[in-house]
């Protein structure tokens, strides 16, 4: 890699629709043969690093978590020249210990989802890549030394992602909890596996809002509880962004993420058997080795 620093992409869940403190802030339209992005995507500088932002519901959250175009975005994103993704997601905790409020770093996901896109190979050009560990560590690291003073932040979790957009039956999250799932989102699959297959480095800070259904101290989970913690986690997020920028300022970026290459030895379909549409289609994902 050339870039003596990374392109930094920031995905905002629930509560995260926007960035603060931006130079030079611009909404770009961005076109992909893919479809329609989430939203128009913001681009700027945060401490001379470049920077865009994509609300994944859309800026006045109109998407639910089935109906976002991941492969879009992602597409979108590349196009652009990012090279790093913090995903910012809501998850329900399903852990004792991890209590609403707190954050979470991902570093694995098990993936429950069924009727979404889940790869941009999916038309006459087949690959596959690995998400044997689907989290960049040197992410999580910047994360982990840019925390708050006073925000719990758990270092690692599992991830569980569900279809949505209906809450757990009691049911289902006792039985992701006999898993030792951490969280429970509707949103990280199949962002990270599409992030992956356009050598784009990613990480989750899970934001969590409730615990589920299975607390047996705990209501119901309804959306204006969500709500009221989303507020607070939104803020604490926002200063985290800052303080995430600081430390990539002042950092020597390691390009020897597996991630960065995850397509080298990937793709199966010979190049006389590759439809010339077809490559172009996945000219920003996969122009590096097509």
């Amino acid at each position: 890699m050339e870039q003596k620093k990374p392109f930094l992409g920031i995905i905002g869940g629930s509560g995260l629709y926007d960035i603060e403190g931006l130079k030079n802030p611009k909404w770009n339209k961005i076109a992909s043969a893919f479809g329609s992005p989430s939203n128009n995507i913001l681009t700027g500088k945060i401490n001379n690093i470049d920077i865009a932002f994509l609300p994944r519901h859309g800026k006045n959250h109109t998407l639910m978590p089935t109906n976002i175009n991941y492969r879009a975005n992602i597409d979108c994103l590349k196009k652009i020249g990012v090279t790093d993704i913090i995903s910012f997601s809501a998850v329900g905790s399903l852990k004792e210990n991890i209590k609403p409020g707190q954050f979470l770093l991902v570093d694995q996901f098990i993936d429950r989802t069924f009727s979404r896109n889940k790869t941009f190979f999916d038309e006459e050009i087949v690959a596959h890549v690995s998400m044997a560990k689907p989290v960049s560590t040197q992410l999580v690291n910047i994360i982990i030394s840019s925390n708050i003073n006073g925000l719990q932040i758990h270092k690692k979790g599992t991830y569980l992602a569900m279809e949505g957009p209906h809450f757990s039956t009691l049911a289902e999250s006792e039985l992701y909890r006999s898993w030792n799932c951490d969280v429970i989102g509707m949103t990280n699959m199949p962002e990270a596996k599409l992030a992956r297959e356009a050598e784009i480095a990613y990480a989750t800070v899970a934001m969590v809002t409730d615990y589920d259904c299975w607390h047996p101290d705990h209501e119901d989970v309804t959306v204006e509880q969500i709500i009221n913690v989303l507020s607070k986690n939104s803020n604490n997020a926002k200063f985290l962004i800052k303080n995430i920028f600081k430390k990539i300022e002042n950092k020597t970026w390691d390009w020897t993420d597996p991630a960065y290459s995850a397509l080298e030895n990937s793709i199966i379909t010979p190049p006389e058997a590759r439809n010339a549409s077809t490559v172009k289609k996945l000219q920003a994902i996969a122009g590096r080795v097509l």
